[in-house]
């Protein structure tokens, strides 16, 4: 996470509640099913559908995807700040997501948006990070180079596929200071 911090405790406990299943672990039928639904290839009501393994109402998947949404909305704080930094420099910035199409539409009028002159989300490309054509996708629309863009990711294997096309990358872990890594 980059932007947000991790879904806590609460936040799962809510949505497993919700869904009466375990969620969080990474053989789940929450992840199993989740990068066709990045990808905007399924509909929300067919993702909750696979990963509850039975057929739900809109309003359930409505109901699932605002606890969704919710638990990856805790912002990190720092991060912001060196969006304001950025922002107040007239930095061109923009947001790369693996994020559902529900998801992206509720964070369209987040207050953090406010910092980027573009979003790209997965389910409007029909790509997730790590595949090649999501940065390429990404340069192109920007107009720029890949070697005058820095991409900030948290997980290495996007950090990975962004380097051997030539973005320069910041690999953000806890404990990074964006500020140092960015010479600001």
């Amino acid at each position: 996470m980059v932007i947000s911090t991790a879904p806590e405790d609460a936040d799962w406990l809510a949505m497993e509640d919700a869904a009466g299943l375990e969620l969080r672990h990474p053989a789940s039928t929450y992840w199993r099913h989740r990068r066709d639904y990045d990808e905007g290839r399924l509909s929300s009501v067919e993702y909750w559908s696979q990963v509850l393994g039975v057929p739900v109402s809109l309003g359930k998947a409505d109901e699932l995807d605002s606890l969704d949404a919710f638990q990856w909305s805790h912002l990190n704080l720092d991060t912001l700040d060196v969006l304001e930094l950025l922002s107040s420099r007239s930095a061109g910035l923009a947001v790369l997501s693996n994020m559902p199409a529900s998801m992206a539409d509720e964070f369209d009028g987040a207050s953090w948006t406010k910092y980027f002159a573009q979003s790209f989300y997965s389910s409007r490309i029909g790509m997730t990070k790590p595949h090649p054509g999501v940065f390429r996708h990404v340069a192109a629309e920007l107009g720029a180079e890949p070697s005058s863009i820095v991409f900030i990711d948290d997980k290495a294997e996007n950090i990975a596929a962004a380097a051997a096309l030539g973005f320069n990358t910041v690999h953000h872990v806890p404990g990074t200071d964006l500020l140092r890594e960015l010479q600001l």
